[in-house]
């Protein structure tokens, strides 16, 4: 491995142990120690590629919405028609179970963005749209939303289903939430 190659996989360690840090901690509980520690590299070896905790935040949260958007593709390209539905119940059972840090960036980094800087706002707002609209040019599927404003609303419903879900002791009860969200966004299904 050539050194610029090692100095990009490092970075990319970085980043992606700077993600699994900031979904579990949040911004303010996470310092540069932890970011470094999460990736198996020393606090000066984290300043190498990043100039400060805010950039690695920023550039980790770009890196979380891209992941969802990839994931987005992958479910189109491996499930067609049926694309949607399956997304739904994947991401209300995996991305609701999943240990926080290996959550989905939409629904642990919200918070933190809002209480960010404006770079990190803007970063998150055009992820977000590129985001709903890898949904909406996906291929037809039952129910999956046909605007940028639907895709954003069906969106927004299962982060909060994610979240409450997460929230509460009741295994029955957070089933119950996923449930009756999943209901509200694909309606009564039949077979596909």
């Amino acid at each position: 491995m050539s050194r610029a190659e090692q100095k990009a996989h490092t970075r990319q360690r970085i980043l992606e142990g700077s993600g699994r840090a900031f979904r579990k901690g949040g911004y303010a509980g996470t310092g540069v120690d932890a970011l470094a520690k999460e990736a198996g590299v020393t606090s000066g070896a984290f300043y190498v590629h990043f100039d400060s905790k805010g950039e690695a935040f920023r550039e980790s949260l770009k890196q979380g919405m891209a992941d969802l958007r990839e994931g987005i593709l992958y479910f189109q390209a491996q499930h067609g028609h049926a694309w949607w539905p399956e997304f739904i119940r994947f991401y209300l059972s995996v991305k609701r179970t999943c240990d926080l840090s290996e959550g989905c960036t939409l629904q642990t980094m919200p918070i933190e963005v809002s209480r960010s800087d404006l770079a990190s706002r803007t970063a998150f707002e055009i992820a977000l749209r590129e985001v709903a609209q890898a949904v909406v040019d996906g291929p037809a599927s039952p129910h999956a939303p046909r605007g940028v404003d639907a895709a954003c609303a069906a969106l927004a419903s299962l982060v909060g289903a994610v979240t409450l879900a997460r929230a509460v002791e009741s295994a029955a009860f957070a089933d119950q939430i996923a449930g009756a969200t999943e209901l509200a966004l694909l309606g009564p299904l039949r077979s596909e």
